[in-house]
């Protein structure tokens, strides 16, 4: 393009708008080089909660075949807290240049508006969707010592025990915990809640029998297999395609009952698009391929890809699906 000025314009004036031309088209050089070049060193996906979770164990399925697709290298991290803040804030405040990502549970945006009154950052403006990665089911299960074996008779043994027994959760706020909320409130039990840093250590405490039972966010299912826990009933609107024989709990009467959650992936607002959409297509391929889909259905979940928007209004819809049962719950952060 060639740019031209009036005939009439002193020569100094001319002279110094040639000059601030050159200079701006000089400086745009450098960022749209690095843009298109993008990506040129690691790449950090923060984990906003501890290892052996869901969130964990789908950003390292899917991190080594990202790394291969964009030729650096994608380090996870843990910064677990807060029902997903610590690590949620750590990104929005990361520099927007598609280095730092955040692997998260939907709930740290549909969830958590609801539970803090003050935010240090806001995840609807702070951060951007890039690609979900899995829708995650809960699967309500109990230790084998107790007497029940299907969910009609586990629902009124605790209903015939109030406050009796108790379940665990990754932390208060977490999917697992408002399926607990939902259970409670939609059979008329009460059952003692008690949360944990993270989905692992609750299992453990479920496996040692100091839980009676944990909606299980799909990383205990070898343990069900196993036969050292028994599944009971799935927190989700469908069957799971791996217990096809286990019924949902809208199914026994708890009508309507969808703890569902859909795990995936952020950046920090302000990202360049063209950034957004290669992560987006390359996630999406991820989750087609057979070893990840067998990685994330391992877990009792699906691999989910999609577009950003997609991703976007899922989370719109739960956080008004959750905000709900928060709401009547009287549930506030710890």
């Amino acid at each position: 393009m060639t740019t031209t000025f009036r005939d009439d314009l002193p020569a100094p004036l001319r002279r110094a708008l040639l000059l601030a031309l050159a200079l701006g088209t000089a400086a745009a050089l450098p960022a749209a080089h690095a843009q298109s070049a993008w990506p040129n060193k690691p790449i950090k996906v923060v984990v906003n909660f501890p290892p052996g979770g869901a969130a964990d164990t789908i950003a390292r399925a899917i991190s080594q075949p990202l790394q291969d697709a964009l030729g650096q290298p994608v380090l996870i991290e843990n910064r677990g807290g807060a029902n997903g803040n610590i690590g949620g804030e750590n990104v929005a405040r990361a520099a927007p240049d598609g280095y730092t990502l955040l692997m998260s549970s939907g709930g740290m945006v549909s969830v958590n508006p609801h539970l803090y009154p003050k935010m240090s950052f806001d995840p609807a403006k702070d951060l951007v969707p890039v690609a979900a990665a899995a829708r995650v089911l809960v699967y309500l299960v109990a230790k084998p010592s107790l007497p029940p074996q299907n969910i009609k008779e586990f629902i009124d043994y605790v209903k015939e025990r109030p406050g009796k027994l108790s379940y665990g959760s990754p932390g208060t706020g977490s999917s697992p915990h408002l399926a607990g909320e939902m259970f409670k409130s939609q059979a008329g039990l009460y059952a003692v809640h008690v949360p944990y840093r993270g989905a692992a250590p609750a299992l453990q405490d479920l496996l040692a029998g100091q839980l009676d039972f944990y909606f299980d966010p799909g990383i205990g299912l070898n343990q069900v297999k196993a036969g050292k826990l028994r599944l009971l009933a799935v927190g989700s609107p469908r069957r799971s395609p791996q217990f096809p024989d286990v019924p949902t709990l809208d199914e026994v009467g708890l009508k309507g009952f969808d703890a569902d959650t859909v795990f995936g992936f952020y950046a920090p607002a302000g990202t360049p698009a063209p950034i957004i959409t290669r992560l987006n297509t390359e996630i999406n391929k991820i989750l087609a391929t057979p070893a990840v889909k067998e990685r994330i259905a391992n877990l009792g979940g699906e691999a989910l890809p999609g577009t950003p928007a997609a991703f976007h209004d899922r989370a719109m819809a739960d956080s008004t699906r959750f905000g709900a049962i928060i709401k009547e719950r009287k549930i506030l952060a710890d």
